[in-house]
């Protein structure tokens, strides 16, 4: 096995990290949107999978666990564990799970067990004769023995781990940025895992799997010695650290709880009344819940202020301010991306926290007025602001916030330097003013009695809508820790075209309903909103398929059936496949741009960006490939 460790294999992950050669490191970036179910092959026999996880074992001993190892990598790497192994493409996936949980294991072992949290799937559980329950987090175990779970979870437990038993990578990423574990060991199917290691490979998050023996998901099997050791494993007398992401989405996340936003936007006005004071007053479309929240707490003056506090802590990614935070932290020496990361970020001046929450104010006043100007009902999953408050307040906010956004930066003009707060108060007086005219672009053509429109514009309106905000978190925060000099020109490049490509994932989402933003499928087409889909469509289609597809949208036929036949028009064009062939177009772009970009921390963020932003959820995936229709 000693030639196992020969520079051959190595190179693959060496040329992605030659900073002198951004080329090698855009060839080794796979496409986005191939299939994989072919290289998920489970090796059949325990001699092989022991065989592919000794030779993962002495293969990252030669690599360089101080760097980030992102997913085209770690594939680049087990592929020539396979070659050398002379085994079939087919258990590409199962190398890759190993070997990552081998690159990983040192950090693990460096986190201690109560910051560690074991994800086991309900899959392993009897599906006969269980007697479980499950709530929010997942299957509550009644350790009844019949099953592997209870036994895992008894030996995690003891040592002090954080147990969930649940599918799915989303709510265990929520946890991991809340702040409550710092590393993650589980056991899952390759399907799962294939998604897992997207997150936790992008931002840096420690963590080890198991991979299940099949993915039936009911009564399967597991090496349950494999469990038992990855969950005691030891730690080692050193670790090296790769960066992560980690401790950035967390600060991100943190300017919004209520005790730091409340200390970095001291309420002015947002002074508690007594009940029977005198305070009380009634607001146009509010409900009698939100009347007694508001008006008999708050003093009138202070209604619109709390409201904008609120919403700006409600929900979301905070991907913006996240931006912001790390575009800073790249330029001042990646600090934040440190394994001492949480003790570094907390000496960012306030100033520049109030930069990034200057970005997610601005975005959070553009979601109020989107959602006026397209009649939504949700956002975050719950009733929109003009649907709770009435329209005339919800308006109100988001003006406030806009107010809000640009005080956060002049008040601190001194700290930042006249200048510093200059551009960036200049940066995002254009980004406001490009989103609205692009927002404004939308408007006009929403009430048009002429619904054509090319693929061509409906792109130069996505670049005005939401490639803005991008440009404006990323150029803010290289502002806030030095000149952007000759970086400018590319950058903006960038934030076009990956605000393109996210703009058209978000119109296939609206296809699936978003459960972050909407509750159910095709909103934006019942709303007439101008689609690079629609664009598409009109392209494609005859003319007596253009003419129905334009009377649709005054059809008075319900809603779900005008649904059901615009999906099958867009199917029919080839719609959807088109759609994603426009974002690897542009993701392809950003890509090359990021090549070029220096420093590397700067690099590997905009990598980031690119990976995460642009994630394809696999449920928009199997719309496209296998679509239903009623008939």
């Amino acid at each position: 096995m000693a030639s196992v460790q020969s520079d051959s294999l190595t190179h693959g992950r060496a040329a992605v990290h030659d900073t002198q050669s951004p080329t090698a490191s855009a060839e080794l970036r796979s496409s986005r949107r191939r299939r994989t179910g072919h290289l998920k092959d489970v090796p059949a026999s325990r001699e092989l999978r022991e065989k592919i996880r000794d030779c993962c074992r002495q293969l990252v001993t030669r690599l360089d666990r101080n760097r980030g190892f992102s997913k085209d990598e770690l594939e680049a790497v087990a592929r020539k564990a396979l070659e050398y192994l002379e085994l079939p493409e087919g258990y590409l996936g199962w190398a890759m799970v190993v070997l990552s949980s081998e690159f990983w294991r040192e950090q693990v072992a460096a986190v201690p067990a109560e910051r560690r949290l074991l994800l086991l799937p309900h899959c392993l559980k009897h599906a006969e004769g269980c007697p479980a329950d499950y709530d929010q987090f997942g299957l509550e175990c009644e350790k009844c023995g019949a099953c592997s779970i209870a036994d895992f979870r008894q030996q995690a437990e003891e040592l002090g781990y954080k147990v969930l038993v649940a599918e799915g990578s989303p709510i265990v990423l929520k946890i991991i940025i809340s702040g409550y574990v710092d590393a993650v060991v589980g056991v899952a199917c390759l399907n799962v895992l294939e998604k897992s290691i997207d997150n936790v490979l992008l931002a840096g998050i420690p963590c080890m799997a198991v991979p299940l023996l099949s993915s039936d998901c009911r009564n399967t099997s597991v090496d349950e010695d494999w469990v038992r050791d990855m969950i005691h494993v030891e730690k080692q007398v050193s670790a090296e650290y790769a960066p992560t992401y980690l401790h950035l989405l967390r600060f991100a996340k943190q300017l919004f709880e209520p005790a730091e936003l409340n200390r970095l936007v001291p309420q002015l006005r947002n002074k508690p009344k007594h009940a029977g004071s005198g305070a009380e007053f009634e607001m146009s479309g509010s409900s009698p819940e939100n009347e007694d929240r508001l008006a008999l707490h708050t003093d009138p003056i202070a209604v619109t202020e709390t409201l904008a506090q609120e919403f700006l802590a409600k929900g979301g990614k905070y991907a913006r301010p996240f931006i912001t935070l790390a575009a800073y932290d790249a330029m001042v020496g990646a600090k934040g991306a440190t394994s001492e990361g949480a003790e570094r970020l907390a000496e960012v001046p306030d100033s520049v926290r109030r930069v990034a929450l200057s970005i997610e104010t601005f975005h959070k006043a553009s979601l109020v007025h989107d959602d006026i100007e397209d009649d939504d009902d949700f956002r975050y999953g719950e009733p929109t602001l003009h649907r709770t408050y009435g329209l005339p307040t919800a308006v109100n906010v988001g003006d406030y916030m806009i107010g809000l956004g640009y005080r956060l930066v002049s008040r601190d003009a001194s700290e930042l330097g006249y200048e510093v707060a200059n551009d960036i108060l200049d940066r995002l007086a254009d980004a406001h003013l490009r989103l609205s005219e692009g927002q404004g672009a939308e408007l006009l053509w929403r009430d048009a009695n002429n619904k054509q429109i090319t693929p061509l514009d409906a792109l130069k309106i996505y670049a005005l809508k939401t490639a803005p905000a991008f440009e404006a978190a990323l150029l803010c925060g290289i502002r806030c820790a030095g000149p952007v000099v000759d970086r400018e020109v590319p950058l903006k490049k960038f934030a076009k075209h990956l605000g393109i490509a996210f703009q058209i994932l978000n119109d296939l989402k609206d296809w699936q309903g978003d459960q972050d933003n909407k509750l159910s499928a095709g909103l934006d087409t019942l709303g007439g909103r101008p689609t690079v889909l629609w664009a598409l469509a009109l392209e494609s289609l005859s003319e007596q398929n253009r003419e129905e597809l334009c009377r649709l949208l005054d059809s008075p036929v319900d809603a779900a059936a005008k649904i059901a036949r615009v999906r099958q028009i867009y199917h029919n064009a080839g719609v959807f496949e088109k759609a994603h062939l426009l974002v690897d177009k542009y993701q392809e772009r950003a890509e090359r741009i990021a090549d070029e970009i220096e420093p590397e921390s700067l690099r590997r963020l905009l990598y980031y960006l690119v990976d995460s932003v642009l994630e394809r959820p696999a449920t928009v995936e199997m719309e496209i490939f296998n679509p239903t229709f009623p008939t």
